[in-house]
């Protein structure tokens, strides 16, 4: 049976009747839940939350009310192929936000596990959102945009298409990000520009102050060493070299839109 017995389906609700609805679900008033649609055990859609064809969603997910998941992508060359939205479980997305799925046929959006997304924004096609992600208010990704685990992304954040956001990075609102961002640092300004190391975000996480030191070590050697980046790199690589800080040299060195730099204002500005 398509619906678990166990679900609760508001009466006004409109479920096709190949849609898969797990047990525990809650499916509030006026919700769409089109066909090949998979909503997991657990999971609370609130009223007119519109769930469109090919979107999976995992177990124990919120999704509140008049947000649109697996809408077509915002693309003038989309001809309606199909293509997918796959969320995974217990994320919590608040009012009024649009997901897209992909634009290319038999393509994916991809969002994990434990993310916190707020009102009124936008992942779009071809996205991938890891786990323990916070898109904050009016936040926009745009397409094949990638944010790693355990980044911040404050409100009013525009992502450029093919932009990296690495994991527990914090960007600062309405910050223009049209770089790659590299991980665990803090980020601010119209166009993203690092500001130094996201210590409180890295403290919370339970990084030891070993690897937070050699995490700022790598910071200075990076923006304020002087260093061309290769040779940059390589001193990290080679003085600080820690799970964290060859991470982070692996990211840029991968970076194909090139990473976000310091300006000159905050050039003689110690680190946080």
């Amino acid at each position: 049976m398509p619906i678990d017995p166990s679900a609760q389906i508001a009466p006004t609700a409109r479920i096709h009747p190949d849609a898969v609805i797990g047990p525990g679900s809650v499916i509030g008033d006026f919700t769409i839940v089109e066909q090949d649609v998979v909503v997991g055990a657990a999971t609370k859609l609130e009223p007119y939350v519109w769930v469109k064809r090919w979107t999976t969603l995992g177990d124990g997910n919120e999704i509140s009310a008049g947000t649109v998941l697996g809408s077509d992508p915002l693309d003038k060359n989309f001809k309606g192929d199909r293509s997918y939205l796959r969320i995974g479980h217990r994320n919590i997305i608040r009012e009024h936000f649009t997901v897209s799925r992909g634009t290319k046929p038999e393509s994916v959006t991809i969002i994990g596990d434990d993310n916190y997304v707020m009102t009124s924004g936008h992942i779009a096609h071809n996205c991938v959102i890891g786990n323990r992600v916070v898109l904050a208010s009016c936040s926009l990704m745009a397409g094949y945009v990638e944010v790693a685990d355990n980044a911040f992304v404050s409100g009013n954040v525009a992502a450029h298409q093919f932009s990296k956001i690495g994991c527990y990075a914090m960007v600062g609102g309405g910050t223009r990000v049209n770089k790659d961002v590299p991980p665990y640092f803090m980020y601010a300004g119209l166009y993203v520009t690092p500001m130094g190391l996201n210590r409180v975000g890295l403290r919370r996480a339970g990084f030891s102050a070993g690897d937070m030191q050699a995490l700022k070590n790598a910071y200075k050697i990076l923006y304020r060493s002087g260093l061309k980046l290769a040779d940059a790199l390589t001193k990290i690589e080679t003085e600080v070299p820690t799970e964290h800080t060859l991470h982070l040299a692996h990211f840029i060195r991968s970076s194909k839109r090139g990473i976000c730099r310091e300006s000159r204002h905050h050039s003689q500005t110690p680190p946080e």
